[in-house]
């Protein structure tokens, strides 16, 4: 009886009397060998069927965020404002993709990483180039700045030819014209939004942002150039509610009144400079965005995040414009005392 139970465990399949064979004779940890059926007889492709359903769930999510109703909590807004960030879903589900052995959820996976990098692939290549005519910085100042000296010097130091600022308070602004005097000479501000240039400012007229009080301005600047219209604009903010959800309902208003202001406006060459609090890809800004360019998308080098600033996880500071203007250059500026990253842009003024 003992030689037979031997003979049993010499014969045994992948082992030997001492126990299994090492991983090295069966083909490794993730090993081609481990790739065909498992102890209960499930193959690699009837394997991972949950990490690929999430796969294509992202994919969808990706695809299709346009189709997520606002109707929930504002949802689709939500969704739109992070959307790059749909991508980390990929490495994640990766992991039990491979230690499921699943050839199926890896086939779905390459789903989200197409569509992604079809959406978002263009913003990772560094589009600037060219020698632009001036430089333009928009920055959400915050009322609460820990440091307007270092903001004023980081705005001094950025060589722009036109500042716009928002969210300016009572002392601080004071300090900011004082500041910024001997490198700007031509300044406006309305409400709480202001706007410093190398040129000269006029035409000054308050956009009606339907909140009660000037969070936006429309004025002529002219450049060597020629005048352009810029637009300096803070729509209001958006809360994230345990019981409302994502609430944009004063934002979205807000950026409708924006747009037609803009779409009513009699020169050509338009800049619009704030913060907008949303994306791009945001929906609700689709007023604004339908007609104007945004400088990231065309001539930045990443995604350019500018909120929150200690880790920016969204672009809602925007610099866009319209008419023969060209953006040659695109990018974020050091962080400072406010919890936004100033964004520059360099333009190139063409017929």
């Amino acid at each position: 009886m003992a030689q037979a139970d031997r003979t049993e465990r010499i014969a045994a399949p992948g082992g030997g009397a001492d126990g299994p064979a090492p991983a090295s004779r069966r083909g490794g940890f993730l090993g081609l060998r481990h790739w065909g059926r498992d102890a209960r007889g499930s193959t690699t492709w009837r394997r991972g069927l949950v990490v690929a359903a999430l796969a294509v769930l992202t994919a969808a999510l990706i695809a299709l965020h346009a189709e997520v109703p606002n109707s929930a909590g504002n949802l689709g807004s939500l969704l739109e404002t992070f959307l790059p960030w749909l991508g980390l879903a990929v490495p994640v589900l990766l992991v039990p993709a491979l230690l499921r052995r699943s050839a199926t959820a890896l086939i779905a996976l390459l789903l989200p990483v197409v569509l992604w990098a079809n959406l978002f692939g263009g913003l990772l290549s560094d589009k600037s180039g060219g020698k632009g005519d001036w430089t333009v910085v928009s920055h959400n100042v915050a009322a609460a700045n820990t440091d307007v000296p270092g903001t004023v010097r980081t705005l001094v130091d950025s060589g722009a030819q036109i500042v716009a600022l928002q969210e300016l308070a009572g002392k601080q602004l004071r300090s900011y014209e004082t500041g910024l005097a001997a490198a700007y000479p031509h300044h406006t501000v309305e409400g709480t939004v202001g706007l410093w240039s190398k040129y000269p400012i006029g035409d000054v007229t308050p956009v009606d942002l339907k909140i009660g009080w000037t969070r936006a301005f429309r004025a002529e600047v002219t450049t060597p150039q020629g005048p352009v219209a810029v637009y300096v604009a803070h729509l209001p903010s958006v809360r994230l509610k345990a019981e409302g959800g994502f609430t944009v309902n004063q934002r979205d208003v807000s950026a409708q009144a924006l747009g037609d202001a803009i779409q009513a406006e009699p020169l050509k060459k338009v800049l619009l400079l704030g913060d907008l609090n949303g994306t791009m890809n945001d929906r609700s800004l689709a007023p604004v965005t339908s007609q104007m360019r945004s400088a990231q998308g065309a001539a930045g080098d990443g995604f350019g995040f500018s909120w929150p600033a200690a880790f920016p996880m969204a672009r809602i500071d925007q610099i866009m414009s319209k008419g023969g203007l060209k953006p040659v250059d695109s990018r974020t500026l050091p962080r400072d005392g406010s919890d936004h990253l100033p964004v520059a842009a360099t333009y190139r003024y063409s017929s």
